[in-house]
């Protein structure tokens, strides 16, 4: 978190917020959804003159950020990460706690649309006032979160939000993308999946936090087989963390079953985390590695813009297409202009 920036960064940084953007600060602070809503929907924008206005309304509410529990939530297709959002988020408000859903849509890469059906899928979490649900499309990004899916969450955590829940896709990258925004990554599993070891992959047992073996109940031997032969996938694995064990559970997400004990294993993670100082060091970990991220999106931005790169791109990429170019070659020429 950058909260204690030296005199001559923060008069860099910051700049005066006009009237509109104080407004949606004050809401923010006041926990109004409206002005949330507007913030998220300003910070999303693709308009030049709005990501500058959207920076500096983030500057101001980032004093108020870093409260919340940030979990990280995916799984495959069909495995039923709606169903088990929303009775965890209803469990956590039964709990007195406020709860923010990011669900991210993949986009399509023909059309670039997007369904954005989580408030359908999620009715009864979606009408609860201490609830708010924000669909956002993937826009083709890599790894299937939102570009700026890491500045909602700064959006959420200002407005006193206890608890945000980033759900991705659940395909390519997006396993790796949440985990290296949220405090702890739970992989969602069907019953059926520990048939095979095959199916299990080793690049995102590495980076679970927790694995949760949902819809138990259909068939609890499938599902008993499923967490014993994960649980031996991860003994073959180099623990992420020497201060936690990574624990498979198994729920029922429809029938609201084990759903208390998820959330008492994400405390204990917590607890645990926190008092080894590992929970600080890796929020800061990420911060660091979303500047690095911001740098490469934004080079590549005005690398596109470049008036030179804009003129000859076309001519190279048809070049390299046809064979008459190498693609290191027209890569070197384009770069060159900068």
């Amino acid at each position: 978190m950058l909260m204690n920036k030296p005199e001559h960064l923060s008069a860099a940084l910051s700049a005066p917020l006009d009237e509109a953007d104080q407004v949606l600060v004050d809401g923010v602070l006041a926990r109004q959804l409206r002005p949330l809503a507007k913030t998220i929907t300003l910070i999303e924008s693709l308009r030049e003159d709005h990501k500058l206005r959207a920076q500096r309304v983030l500057e101001a509410l980032l004093p108020h950020t870093g409260g919340a529990m940030r979990v990280g939530i995916s799984g495959v297709p069909g495995v039923g990460k709606s169903t088990f959002i929303e009775a965890l988020g209803l469990h956590l408000i039964e709990q007195g706690l406020r709860v923010a859903v990011l669900a991210v849509d993949p986009s399509s890469s023909v059309t670039g649309g997007s369904i954005l059906g989580d408030k359908t899928r999620m009715e009864l979490l979606s009408q609860n006032p201490a609830a708010f649900i924000r669909p956002s499309p993937s826009a083709c990004s890599l790894g299937g979160v939102a570009e700026k899916t890491r500045e909602t969450m700064l959006v959420c955590e200002a407005a006193g939000f206890d608890v945000i829940i980033v759900e991705t896709v659940g395909v390519g990258q997006s396993e790796t993308a949440v985990a290296g925004m949220t405090d702890i990554f739970c992989l969602l599993q069907l019953p059926n999946a520990g048939d095979d070891l095959q199916a299990i992959k080793k690049g995102i047992m590495e980076i679970a936090d927790l694995i949760v073996i949902n819809k138990a109940d259909i068939d609890p031997g499938a599902a008993m087989r499923a967490k014993a032969q994960i649980k031996t996938a991860l003994h073959m694995l180099r623990p992420a963390s020497p201060n936690w064990t990574v624990p498979v559970l198994m729920l029922s997400a429809l029938k609201k079953e084990g759903i208390a004990e998820f959330w008492t294993t994400v405390m204990d993670y917590r607890r645990a985390l926190t008092a080894s100082g590992e929970l600080e060091a890796k929020r800061r970990h990420q911060a660091l590695a979303w500047m690095w991220e911001m740098i490469d999106s934004e080079l590549r931005s005005r690398f596109r813009g470049h008036p030179l790169v804009k003129q000859e791109l076309p001519m190279l990429a048809r070049a390299v297409e046809s064979g008459e170019a190498t693609p290191s070659a027209a890569a070197r020429r384009l770069l060159g202009h900068l």
